[in-house]
């Protein structure tokens, strides 16, 4: 198995591309499901349905790793992968293992990071909201713009529509879609004075209702996020250096 028999094409492009800890853990998901069900159906009780699906666990493993390269996620961007003749049932065990403890903590990490990024809305504010952004698309409508340029934008604003329906509202979303419109000059809009009031009210139903969250969680101040911790304590033995037998004939007794 290769890369694209763990995660399509669409899914790489969908894959976050400003938050490495959020892309790692969605391609780990996706190549996790892909190989489950890629080996669901082989019969492992006779020699050549075993290799195969040790075949299709090293592969994973490669591309895990090599995934893990890409977005500097420690410690599987210093791992190496086994060779073929040298992996084992053992190596996939601890390998799963291991990553699932640390994406354990990745999925709680990107969770925790996900609320202070993002804010609920009351119904009333998304209907509010909704009605803003139908009013951006009538000025759109309206606007001086090539058709390429008007049929992206009414994109954008149906998938920033889109974001209301999920349980909390990303600020990356509204940045986007902010920028978007703020960054066509004023000369192409019929009415410029009222893009920018439909802006300014969007805006200012979120930065409230991200006060009120704030306020009602009691928030303490952000932190950078708590370093990774590994599944097991290092051992005496890896923790403490190899004694140099060459150095007994410089011990003076």
């Amino acid at each position: 198995m290769n890369v694209f028999d763990f995660i399509t094409q669409d899914e790489l492009d969908d894959l976050p591309h400003d938050d490495a800890n959020l892309a790692f853990t969605a391609f780990v998901r996706h190549a996790q499901r892909r190989l489950s069900e890629h080996t669901s159906g082989i019969d492992g009780s006779d020699q050549e349905g075993w290799q195969e699906i040790q075949d299709a666990r090293a592969a994973l493993m490669n591309v895990v790793i090599a995934a893990a390269k890409r977005y500097a996620i420690e410690p599987f961007a210093s791992m190496e992968v086994p060779r073929m003749k040298e992996f084992s049932f053992e190596d996939h065990q601890q390998f799963k293992a291991d990553l699932d403890h640390y994406m354990t903590q990745l999925v709680l990490d990107n969770a925790i990071r996900e609320q202070g990024n993002s804010v609920p809305l009351s119904p009333k504010a998304k209907d509010n909201i909704r009605k803003y952004v139908h009013g951006l698309r009538t000025c759109l409508g309206n606007a001086e713009l090539t058709d390429a340029k008007r049929s992206k934008l009414m994109a954008k604003l149906a998938e920033f529509e889109a974001e209301l329906d999920k349980r909390r509202l990303s600020f990356l979303a509204v940045t986007r879609i902010t920028l978007e419109i703020l960054a066509l000059p004023g000369g192409v809009w019929a009415t410029g004075d009222m893009v920018q009031k439909l802006v300014t009210n969007v805006l200012q139903i979120v930065a409230e209702a991200k006060a009120a969250d704030d306020e009602a969680r009691q928030l303490p101040p952000a932190t950078a996020p708590v370093a990774l911790s590994p599944p097991r304590a290092p051992t005496a033995s890896q923790r403490a250096p190899a004694f140099d037998a060459d150095l007994d004939d410089d011990v003076p007794f």
